[in-house]
């Protein structure tokens, strides 16, 4: 899975957790033994050499490679890895030839052979620290099986490795009791490699062509291949030079081909029709339909699937129900078949579905139009196409609406699921193409208002104003036009949802209002829904209105999920989401699961992935936990990487991370994520300028001050403020140090505008200090020390800088009392702010912050907490302790910020040197 542009490795994609496990086995110090499984192709071999040059040096190394048919060859796999080794050469360890001698005598005994086999090791590892590969167990002989076993029985730091494909494995195999007698006896850690999922094969894709792909190709290939490493990089090998666009079209190259095939070999002549029949009936095959097609008698069919799912060519996904265990096998097998055979098969197949009672239309599609029955396919395309829409699958959908557009290329129907699966998907140029051919052919004012209400939403996306202000001048001309009734209605919710976007709150009050009171008056619950998700969201905004917003939106989400409107469910959820809680942080936490779950069902990708990312990222704020904060983004961000993103969703994790990582003082990081986003359009006019400067005042740069004129141009374009932003900016000049003057010059401009009480209080009084009125200054500290919307962080800056200013008026007791109330707001933070309070608490002859933490090993942790904490130090994410542990990663993250709190430590990273002391 290592891969470069011309088709050899470069750097290994979706193996990162078992490399760790593996290397902490090896820092253990002690006899360990892991057993590394999964399919041909899937890496196993691969993870082994990435893995062998981490060791440390004076590490022993001996690999062995077991050969198909060498179950007659004794201790194949040790002669193997000493001849790797060069250890068969007048350079070899003096008495290692003789015992090779012995080893392969048949005149000796079994047992007299085994042990000149642990002799053999023995005298090569010594006493060094090892680590021994036995490669391929699946084909190993029973000698090189019961070495393995008693080599796990070896003192010292020793770790044995043994790799296998567990679908080659029977009960008559030695390594099946070898695998069963090795659980008993040890304590084996069992790495599984899984299939890459759809975003390591976008990441793989990325690094081959040596930029992002889009959504369509990374699904595609992984399609194609089925998150096969080995598959996929043959697919790319074969085409090296050619545009990954294309690839996915190509046929198979000759030699991946001829290994496909090669599992299908052997079987009798109706064994080999059923199978291609099975091939030709796509994805899913349901054996009812697949005995329709053949007509092969139901015992029969049992009989030759038995086989083929023993073979490993298909896997029983279901009742009654098969898959091809890799898509490229089928693709392979109806590549020999000629078209005749492959149309005739298709023409059953459909008759039979279409004589059937209940079929999903996607089938039906497929085979309709390799039939050449179009009218058939485009039916069913438009069935399917709702179908899945309405079940959230959006890609499915867009596929369906495209299949049959290709026919009928003006179907309104199809254009309309086209474009709001592409939506959906994530997949924005697609979605303003199909958007705009439907609003240009809509014959009916339904038609037309949805059509703009959809390009509103793809211009903003898109971060195109002048699109935008276009569509929605065209919607309001069309309202004029409209009686009183449905449409109308419906134009209004698009006017609202444009004036909510760009935030201007009376026009999108007042479209909003216009809409329920025609929603109110025609009965017309779908577009009250719309208009109130306009409403709420435009009140929540505004710290003045924030709470009647927050009470129509809570109180519109059991209805939308009730009538199945999940993307309006999900946007309503999300905007709770980014407000201030007014609930515990539980609570919260709730309100994004299930945002996340009505974003699933809705398909709605930005929402399920990248704000519900971010969701996390917030409430580990709220929690006044930095390292779960920056955690939940890189998961985040891993999950979207090597996908091309435009518009606002390019930039859903980058600028939020940089955010946390100038917190947390990692500023090399930050300069890297900035220059990713400076290659990303659309991005606000701010956000460069602010990193920037934010990055150059935490480094002492000297052109802060010229970059401030950046970040006061830039502000002069934004129509609104942040007094987050504002508290971030000024802190950052302020510890640049530069002229009062301008600083205060940035407040004022920061300040201008509608910010939350606490944001503008905490703000103000910073600015109070700058000015020398201390009493002010502090007075604002204090009103904003038990505040709901700041952060715990940055409520214990606040008690910081309150310390600060009592410490020089030489109040040492109330200085003290605060700076300790500090460190416990910041027991979970880093970076600056918690410098910021050492510096203070130094002045007071007051310990480091983080030292009055306990930090005595795993004491204070419960049972659960020390099994967490233990996978923690293994490098496991939230995400990953969640599926280890069968808990929410929800609650594996507030398992995490105890342990990081009861160990004192501030980032996952420190866990398990806290575990050490």
């Amino acid at each position: 899975m290592r891969f470069l542009r011309d088709g050899a490795s470069q750097s290994m994609i979706g193996r990162d957790h078992e490399l760790r496990q593996l290397t902490r086995l090896v820092a253990s110090g002690r006899p360990q033994v892991a057993i590394v499984g999964g399919e041909p192709g899937i890496g196993k071999t691969r993870l082994i050499q990435e893995f062998l040059p981490t060791l440390p040096e004076g590490t022993v190394v001996l690999v062995g490679h077991a050969e198909p048919g060498s179950l007659a060859r004794p201790y194949e796999l040790l002669l193997d890895a000493i001849d790797g080794a060069g250890r068969l050469t007048s350079r070899g360890v003096l008495g290692v030839d003789a015992e090779v001698a012995s080893l392969v005598d048949p005149g000796r005994s079994p047992v007299e052979r085994l042990h000149a086999g642990l002799d053999i090791v023995s005298r090569l590892v010594g006493d060094a620290p090892s680590v021994l590969v036995f490669e391929d167990l699946h084909w190993a002989d029973s000698e090189s099986a019961a070495l393995f076993e008693r080599l796990a029985d070896r003192p010292g730091a020793h770790l044995l490795i043994g790799t296998y494909r567990p679908g080659e494995v029977t009960s008559r195999h030695p390594v099946s009791a070898l695998l069963e007698r090795m659980e008993r006896r040890h304590a084996v850690t069992h790495l599984r490699l899984e299939r890459l999922t759809t975003a390591e094969t976008a990441a793989m894709l990325a690094i081959a062509g040596g930029r992002p792909v889009s959504y369509r190709t990374a699904v595609t290939l992984h399609n194609r291949t089925g998150g096969n490493p080995f598959f996929l990089e043959e697919l790319l090998r074969a085409y090296a030079g050619q545009d990954l666009e294309a690839v996915s079209e190509q046929p198979l190259p000759w030699s991946l081909a001829e290994v496909l095939r090669r599992q299908a070999t052997g079987l009798d002549p109706a064994g080999q029709r059923i199978l291609e029949a099975a091939a030709l009936l796509g994805h899913r095959i349901p054996f009812d339909l697949l005995a329709a097609v053949t007509k092969a008698g139901e015992d029969e069919l049992i009989d030759v699937l038995r086989e083929l799912v023993q073979r490993g060519v298909l896997v029983e996904s279901g009742d009654d129900e098969f898959t091809f265990r890799h898509a490229l096998l089928r693709e392979a097998i109806t590549g020999q078949m000629l078209s005749r055979q492959r149309r005739r098969l298709h023409e059953a197949a459909l008759e039979a579905l279409l004589a059937a009672d209940e079929v999903d239309p996607a089938l039906v599609a497929h085979h309709a139009e390799a039939a050449g029955r179009y009218d058939d396919m485009v039916a069913a395309a438009r069935r399917g196409a709702a179908l899945y829409l309405s079940i959230g699958s959006a890609y499915q959908a867009l596929q369906l609406s495209e299949m049959g557009l290709e026919e009928e290329g003006d179907d309104l129907e199809l254009l309309s699921a086209a474009a709001r699966a592409a939506w959906l998907a994530g997949l924005l140029d697609d979605a303003a193409e199909y958007a705009r051919k439907w609003r240009d052919l809509a014959t009916t004012s339904t038609d037309r208002a949805d059509a703009l209400y959809l390009l509103i939403r793809l211009a903003w996306e898109s971060d195109d104003t002048t699109g935008m202000e276009s569509w929605t001048t065209e919607i309001e001309q069309l309202i004029a036009t409209l009686p009183p009734g449905a449409d109308q209605a419906r134009a209004m919710t698009a006017v609202a949802q444009s004036a909510m976007l760009r935030d201007r709150v009376e026009e999108a009050l007042l479209w909003s209002d216009r809409a329920l009171a025609l929603a109110a008056e025609f009965d017309l619950p779908a577009v009250r829904l719309a208009a109130l998700v306009e409403k709420g969201s435009t009140l929540a905004e505004q710290p003045a209105t924030a709470e009647e917003g927050r009470a129509i939106l809570a109180g519109m989400i059991d209805e939308a999920e009730k009538v199945g409107e999940w993307v309006l469910a999900a946007r309503a959820l999300y905007n709770l989401v980014q407000m201030p809680p007014s609930e515990s942080l539980a609570d919260q936490a709730e309100v994004l699961e299930r945002m996340r779950v009505d974003a699933e069902r809705a398909g709605f990708e930005s929402l399920a992935v990248a704000a519900y990312f971010q969701g996390r990222a917030r409430i580990a704020m709220r929690e006044g936990d930095l390292a779960a904060a920056i955690a939940a983004l890189d998961e985040g961000r891993t999950r979207d990487r090597g996908y091309v993103l435009r518009g606002r969703r390019a930039d859903y994790h980058s600028v939020f991370l940089a955010g946390l990582s100038l917190e947390a003082g990692e500023l090399r990081r930050v300069t890297a994520i900035l220059a990713e986003l400076r290659f990303q359009p659309g991005l606000s006019p701010l956000v460069l300028p602010g990193l920037d400067f934010h990055l150059a005042c935490r480094s002492s740069d000297d052109r802060a001050i010229e970059l401030l004129d950046g970040v006061l141009a830039a502000l002069a374009q934004l129509p609104w403020r942040s007094g987050e932003q504002a508290h971030d900016l000024i802190t950052a000049a302020l510890y640049a140090g530069l002229p009062r003057e301008r600083v205060r010059h940035l407040g004022e401009v920061m300040l201008d505008g509608q910010l939350w009480d606490d944001w503008r209080e905490l703000v103000t009084a910073q600015l109070a200090e700058l000015a020398g009125d201390d009493d002010r200054a502090l007075r604002g500290y204090r009103a904003v020390f038990d505040s709901a919307i700041l952060p715990p962080s940055v409520r214990g800056t606040a008690h910081t800088l309150a310390a600060r200013r009592l410490l020089a008026a030489g109040q040492n007791a109330g200085a003290t009392k605060l700076a300790d109330k500090a460190a416990d707001l910041l027991s979970r933070w880093g970076g600056w702010r918690v410098a910021q309070l050492d510096q203070v608490r130094a002045q007071l002859g007051l310990a480091p912050a983080h030292s009055r933490a306990a930090a005595n090993g795993v004491v204070p942790l419960t049972p659960r907490e020390r099994e967490v904490a233990l996978l923690v130090a293994e490098g496991l994410t939230n995400a990953e302790l969640a599926r280890r542990l069968y808990i929410s990663p929800k609650t594996a993250a507030v398992h995490v910020s105890s342990i990081l709190h009861k160990l004192g430590v501030a980032s996952r990273t420190e866990v398990a040197g806290a575990l050490t002391r």
